[in-house]
């Protein structure tokens, strides 16, 4: 098991900042840009939480600490992505929202970040709680929402990004049971690895839209 989930955390890291990289070096427009930033800003902040993870699997070290703040900055670097999948879909559809939209992302994720910075969130031990583990995630779980009905609403508009959607749906699907039962039955944990293939597939779809608008 920790051979396979490591070789697999450790591909998708290299994937998605490769990807990152690739899309800033040859990026010719704003919304290539936008692409590559949110593609490097997940590898990047996945890379926080998910090598001392592989790391606590060969080295005989508490990384309590270490997978705490990767898990705080993970959840950070996790709704700028969110911002960015926002910034990317106003530049790829060239749609003007309602500026309540636009408020509502912006304060979600205000609200989403600053409840990760409180205390109680017990980043540093083993028995973060679950209270705070669901309350943190309840203003995420709006700002997916709204990425998933934008994307959704004019998914008939552009073929490359007409799964975004599905993708964005279905890795929320696949992290709420972690966040509500994973410390009861630690089996759960391993939907993250469905999770993370479904942000693999967004990734690859920005490659898919470089490739067209090239």
């Amino acid at each position: 098991m920790k051979y396979g989930e490591s070789f697999f955390d450790i591909a998708y890291l290299i994937l998605a900042i490769g990807i990152g990289i690739y899309l800033l070096a040859k990026a010719g427009g704003k919304l290539q840009k936008l692409m590559g930033a949110a593609a490097l800003v997940l590898g990047c902040g996945d890379a926080f939480h998910l090598v001392p993870r592989v790391l606590n699997y060969f080295v005989e070290k508490d990384f309590t600490a270490a997978l705490g703040i990767g898990k705080l900055i993970t959840s950070i670097t996790m709704t700028v992505f969110y911002i960015l999948m926002y910034e990317i879909f106003l530049h790829n559809f060239k749609v003007h929202v309602n500026k309540s939209i636009s408020t509502a992302v912006w304060g979600l994720s205000a609200v989403r970040i600053a409840l990760c910075l409180f205390p109680q969130n017990a980043w540093l031990s083993n028995n973060s709680p679950l209270l705070w583990g669901i309350v943190r995630n309840i203003p995420f779980a709006i700002l997916g929402l709204i990425i998933v009905i934008l994307y959704f609403k004019y998914r008939k508009e552009d073929t490359c990004f007409r799964f975004v959607w599905l993708y964005v749906t279905l890795s929320f699907l696949f992290y709420i049971p972690v966040v509500v039962g994973a410390d009861a039955v630690p089996l759960l944990g391993a939907l993250m690895l469905p999770k993370t293939i479904c942000y693999v597939l967004i990734l690859l779809t920005f490659l898919k839209k470089k490739k067209e608008i090239s």
